[in-house]
């Protein structure tokens, strides 16, 4: 018999308790398959948040009703509703797929796509190329960020040497607590070099608070 997690057995409760509402009961089962099926429960929740059905469900917003009634954070179910509506618009056929002989894109790469597709100044080569990810290579989120994240979503030139910067101080401090605590480097060789690294580090500090 199958593990149940507490989030699983409250679902499953509310389930019974809320029976006789065909539409919060497909809902909230949709929330316990949603790791087998984003796509189904997307679609719930698109009509849930069309139609403000949780406000006759005693709800006042529909963040506060996905957080207590299915488990879900607010930022998490928009997401999901954006990504459905995105693909529904740009890829219609791709909701057509089963889901076991054709596989559906994880909505984690579809929201990457979208976001991707929302750049103006993003290359149309990039966003044709990571359409083709999502769609026929069932690219996931981490492997489009690796491949176009760049290309896509640049680092602004101050915040690359921001970043740049906090890294160097970062790896000068711990060069000089490896040096006070090793005995493989002469003392009066370790001193100096100790002496430069402080220097250094000053000077970055400096930056960093300017």
């Amino acid at each position: 018999m199958p593990v149940r997690t507490q989030t699983d057995a409250d679902l499953a409760a509310k389930i019974h308790a809320f029976a006789g509402d065909p539409e919060r009961v497909g809902v909230l089962d949709c929330a316990r398959r949603f790791k087998a099926s984003w796509i189904e429960l997307a679609q719930s929740l698109s009509r849930v948040l069309k139609a403000d059905s949780f406000r006759k469900w005693g709800y006042g917003s529909f963040e506060e009703y996905c957080k207590k009634e299915l488990h879900l954070r607010s930022d998490t179910a928009l997401k999901l509703t954006g990504s459905y509506q995105f693909l529904h618009r740009q890829a219609p056929q791709v909701l057509e797929r089963d889901g076991v002989e054709h596989q559906m894109p994880d909505w984690r790469a579809v929201d990457f796509w979208q976001r991707a597709s929302e750049q103006p100044d993003a290359p149309r080569e990039a966003v044709a190329q990571i359409r083709k990810a999502v769609i026929e290579e069932n690219a996931s989120a981490g492997q489009l960020s690796r491949r176009f994240k760049d290309d896509v979503f640049p680092e602004a030139p101050e915040a690359q040497r921001e970043k740049a910067q906090a890294d160097l101080l970062r790896t000068a401090r711990r060069l000089a607590e490896l040096l006070a605590e090793t005995d493989l480097v002469p003392k009066r060789l370790a001193a100096d070099v100790e002496e430069q690294i402080g220097r250094l580090i000053e000077k970055l500090e400096q930056r960093a608070a300017a």
